[in-house]
């Protein structure tokens, strides 16, 4: 992959992987819209927004030889990509699992795919094909922006219609706003860590595998 040409083989599970993902937003949105469930706050969940990142970021990869033209740019983007879904499968398994019908997942296979397999894909993705230039952390911090702008809209949304995505940014839930404040510096540092592991594992297996 020396010449940054991504295989078909690459191609044919990026595009499966995409469909997978659309396919399981999709199916649940059908399902909260014959519930006459709010579309908001479906889509307000980090979840669902991190997982259509995912699926334009897999097909993009799959359908478009941007990589040889601007490789930069589409390192960070799969980097942050790699770097959401990693926050999402993690943050689910520890802090989640079990509130499928609060997190508006109670599809089993839908559940299974957005928190559990494209979580999986992104990361093997990264380690698969590496990036193409050498990544800092500095450049990387960039991708925490949109966690932390996710925080704040979910906090204040939830004050105007009265309704949090998670129980970890619910004040009531979550024993007050010193519990949410610790929750919130609890997943910044494990976001930060993450960031760090994405940044170190590309730029190793960048320079073994002859991306360059």
């Amino acid at each position: 992959m020396a010449s940054g040409v991504v295989p078909e083989w690459v191609r044919a599970y990026r595009v499966a992987f995409a469909l997978l993902g659309i396919a399981a937003v999709v199916t649940q949105l059908v399902r909260q819209i014959d519930r006459d469930a709010s579309i908001a706050n479906f889509f307000s969940f980090f979840t669902i927004q991190s997982n259509i990142l995912a699926a334009a970021v897999l097909l993009w990869g799959a359908t478009r030889d941007q990589e040889r033209r601007d490789p930069a740019t589409v390192d960070l983007l799969r980097g942050a990509a790699a770097l959401y879904l990693s926050i999402t499968g993690v943050v689910y398994g520890l802090l989640l699992s079990g509130y499928q019908e609060a997190l508006q997942t109670t599809i089993p296979w839908v559940d299974t795919a957005l928190h559990r397999v494209i979580p999986i894909v992104m990361v093997i993705d990264w380690l698969l094909v590496p990036p193409r230039t050498r990544l800092t952390l500095r450049r990387a911090l960039i991708w925490l922006a949109y966690p932390a702008l996710y925080a704040v809209y979910s906090w204040v949304r939830g004050g105007v219609v009265d309704w949090y995505p998670y129980p970890f940014l619910d004040p009531r839930n979550a024993g007050g706003w010193a519990a949410v404040a610790a929750y919130a510096a609890a997943i910044t540092a494990g976001a930060l860590l993450f960031a760090w592991l994405v940044v170190q594992s590309g730029n190793r297996l960048r320079l073994t595998t002859g991306r360059t």
